[in-house]
């Protein structure tokens, strides 16, 4: 446990007798012992960190750190790990991410253990064993985070295969890039879609040689299914997600949150739970500008209220460059299904309401942060930003690309004209790089996949994040995926868009405490900032780049205030999960809701 390393006043002999302060200024702790990355460059590395009331009140040599020390100074020693600022997640959905904490676990090595069909299969028969009783009651099963990609079979699951589990109990499974899944024969008879009904706008129901739907749904044909299954959820089911999400956050060191596509009762679930005294770290959310906008515009703000705040608008233009529903601007080199020649993706949305929604946007005042993938969804992007600036020049508001998989050299050349700040994607090089190799775009363009190095070259800040529960939200996995651009096979994808370690952590960091306006309190550890740390094994600029994946998060600090200490007992590699069991109290609510969603239907 860290509290072994508080020690009040054993290193005055080493410190030196303090300077003069004034009472104010005397710290409440001084963190010291071990490496000390700032995120600072005027000042790159400290001595020692002193803290007050949650707030840096000085950074550097041991002995002008010592200035502020006083009787009642706690000293933290760090025990030879290192420390640096908390982690600023660039893009993630944290309270979706108690969904990944709660459902079974489809995910591939080395975050889980499904591998082929037989072992999907394998895996939901378990969870419904362990959760038999909420199961029998409510009658659903769900998982999260299988990958076609990943599965023997190069394939999604059938509903056929789903009936193997149960053919009498509904069954829904979400992929991991969280655009499309598979539901059974039973949840597609509950939710009444059969070989009549047609593709809702944005989304398609797959169909197999029979003409019969086969079960797997994309884009809008499942977030129709889901996402209403979600939303009436009651306060406690959403409470638990919440609680579970920012947890699994905490443990991999991230200080602040956001919740990337989020609604307005997703944010009062925040701020209730906030309100409880059970949210312990910071979270943005930014709700989806086509259903939200009179929420957005009555609760944006730059300031928490507590530990949340609205910081603007979510915009969804395509989907899944893994499953095939990003939109190109030409064809998918190789995509493992039946496509059509020539095919190339689809907007989620038309351009009207892409424009329409920028538009908004820039008119208020409030920030956009846009998902886009493909090359053609970037290039609506790029068109609606520019009229939108014409028509709102003075508009200062911070717009962000999400994602930004596939993109053209030109295209980053407008994103820095237009002031977009890209938050990017490279941990993909890692989970789908061989994939994206071999299937969505090919060799060539492959390599510049999340092109970091692009940015770079046009001095550009940039995000790195893990956009989880579509990724588990690894830090250290994210932070080895921008510098080696290592894939799964072990290939190097795009060795010119790598960045060194320094780079990578800014992008884990200050750049996306920009991202959020929030540069002037987060990011860097500097005087007046909060004192939001993370712990790390090792320092990462003094490893082996190829060892970052190793490293691991000791201890998450928010406003002074431990909240995360890591187990010893956890050995690299598990999955990392919240300190959260999947009640049958809350499986009744969570499933029961779920049920009475797909019969509203």
């Amino acid at each position: 446990m860290l509290t072994k390393f508080l020690r009040v006043g054993t290193l005055v002999g080493v410190l030196g007798v303090p300077g003069v302060v004034s009472a104010q200024d005397i710290a409440d702790t001084i963190y010291t012992g071990g490496p000390i990355l700032t995120i600072n460059d005027s000042a790159p590395k400290a001595e020692a960190v002193a803290v007050k009331d949650g707030r840096i009140v000085a950074v550097g040599a041991m002995g002008d750190v010592n200035a502020h020390k006083g009787d009642q100074t706690q000293i933290f020693d760090l025990g030879g790990r290192a420390m640096l600022p908390g982690f600023v997640d660039s893009h993630g959905h944290v309270v979706m991410g108690g969904l990944q904490a709660l459902s079974a676990n489809l995910l591939a090595p080395p975050d889980g253990d499904v591998t082929d069909i037989a072992s999907l299969q394998a895996t939901l028969s378990k969870w419904a064993e362990d959760n038999a009783e909420a199961v029998d009651k409510v009658k659903m099963i769900i998982g999260f985070g299988y990958d076609n990609a990943q599965l023997a079979e190069v394939r999604h699951p059938t509903r056929q295969e789903l009936d193997e589990v149960s053919a009498e109990i509904p069954i829904i499974i979400v992929h991991q890039s969280g655009h499309l899944g598979v539901a059974n024969s039973k949840a597609l008879e509950i939710a009444g879609i059969d070989a009549s009904t047609e593709d809702p706008e944005g989304g398609v129901i797959q169909q197999g040689d029979d003409g019969e739907p086969n079960g797997v749904l994309e884009e809008y044909a499942f977030f129709q299914v889901l996402v209403p299954l979600l939303s009436k959820l009651g306060p406690d089911g959403l409470t638990a997600f919440a609680n579970a999400g920012t947890k699994l956050w905490a443990s991999y060191g991230y200080t602040t949150a956001q919740e990337g596509r989020s609604s307005a009762s997703i944010v009062e679930t925040l701020k209730a739970v906030d309100t409880a005294g059970t949210l312990e770290i910071d979270v943005v959310a930014y709700p989806d500008v086509l259903e939200a906008k009179e929420y957005i515009k009555d609760n944006v703000s730059k300031a928490y209220t507590g530990h949340v705040r609205v910081g603007g608008c979510k915009l969804t233009i395509d989907g899944s460059p893994q499953g095939f529903t990003a939109l190109r601007d030409r064809p998918y080199y190789d995509p493992v299904g039946d496509y059509p020649p020539g095919y190339a993706g689809y907007a989620a949305v038309k351009m009207e309401q892409v424009q329409d929604a920028v538009n908004w946007c820039y008119e208020h005042g409030i920030q956009v942060l846009t998902h886009a993938n493909g090359e053609g969804a970037s290039d609506m992007l790029i068109a609606a930003i520019g009229v939108a600036q014409d028509k709102y020049p003075d508009a200062k508001t911070r717009p962000v690309l999400i994602h930004g998989q596939f993109l053209r050299e030109d295209q980053v050349d407008s994103y820095k004209r237009l002031g977009v700040f890209p938050s990017l994607f490279p941990m993909h090089t890692f989970y789908w790089g061989d994939w994206h190799r071999d299937h969505t775009v090919g060799p060539v363009n492959a390599e510049n996949i999340s092109p970091t190095g692009w940015v770079r070259q046009r001095d550009m800040m940039f995000g790195s994040h893990h956009d989880a529960p579509v990724a588990f939200p690894d830090s250290m996995r994210i932070l080895s995926a921008t510098v080696t651009r290592r894939t799964r096979s072990g290939d190097i994808l795009g060795p010119s868009q790598r960045v060194d370690v320094m780079t990578a952590l800014k992008a884990m960091t200050i750049w996306p405490a920009w991202q959020h306006f929030e540069e002037d309190r987060k990011g860097s550890l500097e005087v007046g900032k909060l004192a939001d740390f993370v712990l790390l094994s090792d320092d990462p600029t003094g490893v082996d780049p190829e060892k970052l994946d190793q490293l691991r998060v000791m201890a998450t600090i928010k406003e002074g205030d431990v909240i995360y200490e890591a187990d010893d007992g956890v050995q690299k590699g598990e999955l990392v999960r919240p300190d959260f069991a999947f009640s049958p109290a809350m499986a009744d609510q969570f499933l029961h809701a779920m049920y009475d969603g797909l019969n509203r239907r």
